[in-house]
């Protein structure tokens, strides 16, 4: 898989901050109106020592309910860890694994955020614009904004709302377990990044592409 270079990577925060409100600009919501075939998942670890990320990415066949493909890839972390920059530390190893892939996935789904952000630009928004991709984030946790809790149904779901303005939802993909935090990335809106997210929720609270991703990088870390 093939990209553009986006950036050179900043050293400081202030400069990862300008980054951001640069390119926030340049995101696009729109509905995704095809049916994409194949949805990669991306999730992140870290070395033990914390001085490496760990980057995995499974393609998932939608249809088939199976994995395409998998690849793992290692960076040296040279950003720190600060909340809402986070993107910062981990995007190098992603793109690293991205760039490896043989499959060219129609939608990425990341375990971070994506609109729901202070400055609009979650992991899921920034590996957009390097990838040109329809890019979603799935949290497993609020990074910013207020919600009413959703019903307690699978599917049921309620407004993610940041200084009056809805960046996502706030998602119940199985009966009576805790919701996710679906927001779009880019190329993508809100609609379409609910409906992804519960349809690839086949079986457990997390969509199988990050799932199955979380797992890859768990074991790559413990080998």
């Amino acid at each position: 898989m093939r990209f553009d270079r986006l950036h050179s990577w900043p050293k400081t925060a202030s400069a990862a901050i300008r980054i951001q409100e640069r390119l926030a600009g340049d995101l696009e919501f729109s509905q995704i109106t095809s049916e994409p075939e194949l949805i990669a998942g991306v999730d992140c670890a870290f070395s033990r020592d914390e001085s490496r990320t760990i980057a995995g990415v499974v393609v998932w066949r939608r249809r088939e309910r199976g994995i395409c493909e998998t690849r793992v890839a290692q960076a040296r972390c040279t950003f720190p860890y600060i909340p809402g920059l986070l993107s910062f530390r981990e995007l190098p190893a992603v793109l690293s694994a991205l760039s490896a892939l043989r499959n060219v996935p129609d939608v990425v789904l990341c375990d971070a955020q994506g609109l729901a952000h202070p400055r609009a630009m979650g992991l899921a928004c920034h590996l957009g614009l390097w990838l040109n991709l329809p890019t979603i984030g799935c949290a497993k946790s609020r990074l910013c904004g207020e919600f009413d809790e959703p019903g307690p149904r699978r599917g049921q779901s309620s407004p993610l709302l940041l200084k009056g303005r809805q960046v996502g939802v706030v998602l119940r993909t199985r009966d009576r377990v805790k919701p996710l935090f679906v927001s779009p990335g880019h190329r993508c809106d809100i609609e379409s990044a609910t409906r992804l997210t519960l349809e690839a929720a086949v079986r457990y609270r997390l969509p199988e592409p990050t799932r199955l991703a979380h797992q890859l990088v768990t074991q790559a870390r413990n080998e």
